[in-house]
């Protein structure tokens, strides 16, 4: 008991200090199988060190389409896509194209793709690998192209700043080093490794659920808003109509839905703009305006 209590922690040590995750989960199978530990036991270290060794990875641009694709797919089932206006549709990808061509990441596993929700509701959605959607409702909030571009390089920004995967990969972590606890318990009380791994899934799939409904952190926030500056204003866009739909939405949102829900107020995020458009040149928004009348005559 004293021998396997020493060779628990011993494997505890290594993999929260994340040194030699792949070495520790061979040790483990290598301690149950010439009877230094008992199996379980040697299974539930294995799982846990390679958990963390997981979390631990560097996510390929085809793993952040692919989880990007899942966490869309969850958007999708509160929301529909609304294709009553492919002109539109088109349109604001070519928005999007302008702003992504003239950014530090225009190149993504499978392309950049904005599609509209057919919704009332102001809101829009960034997630790995390329997928934008924005509502109908945001749509009818801007009036100029210019600040459809704001809330696009918003989403962009979001995208190539990688909010999303940083949030997952911190969360993978942490859930590594829950799988830890639980594997070290579960080889006490019987568990088998295929317990430990479906829990290990089931909190994986809750936190794309707490990525979509509790939105980023006020500081990654603020940070899309001035990358987003930026990217319009390498696209020839107007920084300063971020900061026009910023006003927009302070006028028209509430606090329970929305970006209202997900995102700091829109004063907050004009004080915090406010402070970044000086550094970028004016430009005149006139010469897009008839083409933003044409473009949004029937959203």
């Amino acid at each position: 008991m004293k021998v396997r209590t020493v060779f628990l922690l011993s494997v505890v040590a290594f993999s929260i200090s994340l040194v030699t995750c792949n070495t520790m989960a061979a040790l483990a199978d290598v301690a149950g199988a010439t009877g230094a530990i008992d199996r379980n036991t040697a299974n539930a270290i294995s799982q846990s060190a390679r958990a963390i060794g997981s979390a631990t990875e560097e996510i390929t641009p085809e793993q952040e389409y692919y989880i990007g694709r899942a966490v869309a797919a969850n958007i999708l089932s509160s929301y529909r896509i609304w294709n009553g206006n492919a002109a539109l549709t088109a349109y604001l990808n070519n928005i999007c194209y302008a702003i992504v061509i003239n950014s530090p990441r225009p190149n993504v596993f499978n392309g950049y793709r904005l599609a509209i929700l057919d919704s009332n509701e102001i809101n829009a959605f960034a997630t790995p690998g390329g997928h934008i959607l924005v509502t109908r409702g945001l749509i009818n909030a801007a009036s100029s192209e210019d600040a459809l571009a704001g809330v696009i390089a918003h989403e962009v920004a979001h995208i190539q700043l990688q909010h999303s995967i940083k949030s997952i990969r911190n969360s993978r972590f942490l859930n590594a080093i829950v799988v830890t606890g639980v594997s070290a318990a579960g080889a006490v009380a019987g568990m088998d490794v295929t317990q430990l791994t479906a829990a290990f899934n089931e909190s994986v799939g809750e936190v794309v659920q707490t990525m979509v409904t509790n939105g980023y952190s006020q500081t990654q926030e603020f940070e899309a808003d001035n990358t987003a500056m930026s990217l319009m204003a390498g696209a020839g866009y107007n920084p300063s109509g971020l900061i026009d739909m910023l006003r927009a939405l302070g006028s028209v949102q509430t606090t329970g839905s929305g970006f209202g829900r997900t995102h700091p107020t829109p004063a907050q995020r004009i004080a915090n703009a406010e402070r970044t458009v000086r550094n970028y040149p004016v430009t005149d928004i006139s010469v897009r305006q008839a083409r933003f009348a044409a473009a949004t005559r029937n959203r």
